[in-house]
């Protein structure tokens, strides 16, 4: 009968992993309006950065200088480029993400989800977690809204662009390949541990209420809440 139970509760625990996994990977985008309407401060800092006009970057005579010493055309209009375009958009071409037939303006540009992940599944778990934080003082493991597709490590997606070019150390390379490489001026060299903490490219960091607590943790997390600033009810 033990025998039995044990096989029973091991069925159950691998549909449970499989299903979780399933819904991570189908997780639709939907675009950072439903992020920022909470995370205010967030967004305010990232729509000073180079990701939040990634796509700018692919207009006609943007970036000219740029263009030619790549060997682009720099009156070429790349936002209708499917090989541009990926890098500068929120789930090119993935459920709810940004299409070139059908562009979105709030997917447009380099945003919460190509960092943290498709938003819809655990969206709305963030939501109830800050509702039971500010009525008990309840924290939730972060893997719940890890199993519904947040990314709480996120340096493979900055990899899948900034090192995608032939020759590249990352080993996920293939193409398209970006033309803007390291041969073709080091300020594309790209090392993830100093970038995320450049401002500039991402964004200011802010207290969290301690709403989430365990793990997966992004690896700065601790280092960037110490000298995070002030701001009102932000969700960890």
């Amino acid at each position: 009968m033990k025998l039995i139970t044990l096989a029973q509760l091991l069925v159950v625990a691998l549909f449970t992993l499989m299903t979780g996994n399933l819904m991570a990977a189908e997780a639709p985008f939907e675009g950072r309006k439903k992020c920022s309407s909470c995370h205010k401060a967030q967004a305010k800092s990232w729509s000073k950065t180079a990701h939040a006009k990634a796509m700018k970057s692919l207009e006609p005579n943007a970036k000219k200088e740029a263009k030619i010493k790549a060997k682009l055309d720099p009156a070429k209009d790349y936002t209708q480029d499917k090989d541009c375009v990926g890098c500068h958009v929120d789930g090119f071409n993935k459920k709810g993400g940004y299409s070139i037939d059908s562009p979105k303006k709030v997917l447009a540009a380099v945003g919460c989800e190509s960092c943290h992940g498709a938003g819809r599944q655990y969206r709305g778990d963030h939501r109830k977690a800050g509702q039971a934080f500010e009525k008990s003082g309840k924290t939730t493991s972060r893997k719940v809204p890890a199993d519904k597709g947040q990314d709480f490590h996120f340096e493979e997606s900055c990899n899948a662009c900034h090192l995608n070019y032939e020759g590249s150390p990352w080993k996920g390379a293939k193409p398209p390949y970006t033309p803007f490489t390291p041969d073709v001026d080091e300020k594309y060299t790209f090392k993830f541990d100093e970038m995320v903490k450049d401002e500039k490219a991402m964004h200011e960091h802010y207290k969290l209420d301690g709403v989430y607590t365990g793990e997966p943790k992004f690896k700065y997390h601790d280092e960037f809440q110490a000298s995070a600033k002030e701001t009102k009810k932000e969700k960890d």
